[in-house]
């Protein structure tokens, strides 16, 4: 008899990847099942629900009959995606977590130990598609995840697959009911991606030594309030600004925006003029630049946060040009280019 293609799957606890399983072995992929556990420790006020994930990952591969295991990255994923977040923080930019977990562990670490383990393919619950060997947007436009997946290496996709990233939302969930699997509901993790829900001010509280100084107005240097650490804060911020105004309130009358950060004397510079020129470009430079491939593109699409609009722009290998002011993107953060469904690559700005 013919070998059936064995693939591991990274199994989450979550319904996406539980429903790739169940696609791959009813394909007739010989299928493992594989926790990654990254992330254990809990942190004040918030209980790490990494035990109860397992046990829904768990359950699924029983249900489902397929083989599985739990592989512990939490040494690695240390060095390699929090220590990259705290210094990114520390340098006073606003890094993505989930970009460097693709690009680190998802689709490094788990790819390499599946490829010693015999795999032909890893599985993901990722929505995205590969088209002709190239990373495409997915069917569902509200899911699609290529932003996060953009520094992913060839020789990795090359060997992936994405079940769901064909399907909508409402179809994965209405399959996982139709065939038993208790997740079928369970609702998604919309905090950090190793933390479960925790905010990203409380975890780097754990990590960074902070302390309270000055929010100035930028135009006239008078004092309007106080922040918890200037390293918190990111271009164009309104929210979370404790300025005290005439009523002594939260931000009050016209919004206060970021502007401006001060690392050094750690001060925090705020205005109530959206036209500032602190917020609005036309331009963006770039740095860590991943492209699939070695072609110049010129012409490209970009999106600068996850499911945000497309915008045209010129890429000249190093900056990108609009034809229009964007808002400034917090440097640290992607933007991720298309052509397109296909996705070309990106960069961190600066």
């Amino acid at each position: 008899m013919p070998k059936h293609p064995k693939v591991f799957v990274g199994m989450s606890g979550g319904v996406d990847s539980s429903v790739s399983a169940l696609l791959l072995k009813q394909q007739g992929y010989e299928v493992t099942g594989v926790y990654m556990k990254n992330w254990s420790k809990d942190l004040p006020g918030m209980k790490c629900p990494w035990a109860e994930d397992l046990a829904d990952a768990k359950r699924i591969a029983v249900k489902l009959g397929i083989d599985f295991e739990v592989w512990d990255f939490e040494k690695e994923y240390f060095e390699k995606v929090v220590e990259y977040i705290l210094s990114e923080f520390e340098a006073g930019n606003t890094p993505n977590p989930d970009i460097m977990c693709n690009q680190e562990i998802k689709f490094k670490l788990f790819f390499e130990r599946a490829m010693e383990n015999g795999a032909d393919f890893i599985a993901t619950g990722h929505y995205a598609r590969i088209i002709d060997n190239e990373l495409a947007r997915a069917v569902d436009e509200k899911k699609d995840q290529t932003y996060f997946l953009y520094r992913i290496s060839n020789e990795a996709l090359m060997h992936t697959i994405f079940p769901v990233g064909k399907m909508i939302k409402s179809d994965v969930k209405k399959l996982a009911k139709e065939n038993g699997l208790h997740n079928a509901y369970k609702k998604e993790s919309m905090g950090v991606c190793f933390v479960g829900e925790v905010g990203m001010k409380d975890f780097l509280k754990e990590y960074i030594d902070t302390k309270p100084g000055e929010i100035r107005e930028i135009e006239t240097e008078r004092v309007v309030g106080h922040h918890e650490g200037a390293i918190f804060y990111t271009i164009g911020q309104r929210h979370g600004l404790y300025i005290s105004g005439n009523t002594g309130e939260l931000n009050v009358g016209l919004p206060y925006y970021v502007v401006k950060k001060d690392l050094e004397n750690n001060i925090v510079y705020v205005s109530r003029n959206l036209n500032d020129q602190n917020i609005w470009v036309d331009e963006l430079k770039l740095r860590d630049i991943f492209l699939r491939d070695s072609k110049t593109h010129s012409n490209v699409q970009v999106r600068l946060r996850h499911l945000a609009p497309l915008i045209p722009a010129t890429f000249d290998g190093e900056k990108l040009y609009f034809n229009q002011k964007i808002k400034r993107v917090a440097a640290g953060q992607s933007a991720v280019f298309y052509d397109g469904e296909k996705c070309l690559g990106g960069g961190v700005v600066i």
